[in-house]
């Protein structure tokens, strides 16, 4: 499945699809740039989601905040257990380097298509 095949399958979902970023949101991503909100990215998937053991998986991403964890949300990337049954990328171990920059990428995606929908 690409990208664009797993963001249109998520578009699907009443829930997923009512996660949309805000002004707040376009403005800090025009101020900071893609590449910083990439690294943003990574630095919260590596400390939030792709550990072995998360003591509060499923509650880990806050709902709003940070462009990155409105799109965790919408991409349902946002603890292991939307992440296994939506990417079926398995709980009960540390997640590896491809499917790291596979969460990232696919977050990117996502907020470059609702930045640029603005």
């Amino acid at each position: 499945m690409t990208y664009g095949d797993m963001l249109n399958k998520l578009s699907k979902s009443k829930f997923r699809n009512s996660f949309h970023l805000k002004e707040k949101d376009i403005k800090y991503i025009s101020e900071k740039g893609y590449e910083k909100i990439k690294e943003h990215a990574y630095d919260f998937v590596n400390k939030r989601l792709a550990p072995f053991h998360i003591p509060n998986d499923g509650k880990q991403t806050p709902m709003k905040g940070h462009p990155v964890f409105i799109a965790q949300h919408a991409c349902a990337c946002c603890c292991r257990g939307c992440l296994e049954k939506w990417h079926h990328i398995p709980k009960g171990r540390s997640l590896n380097k491809k499917e790291i920059d596979y969460v990232v990428n696919l977050l990117m995606l996502w907020i470059k298509k609702e930045y640029e929908h603005l």
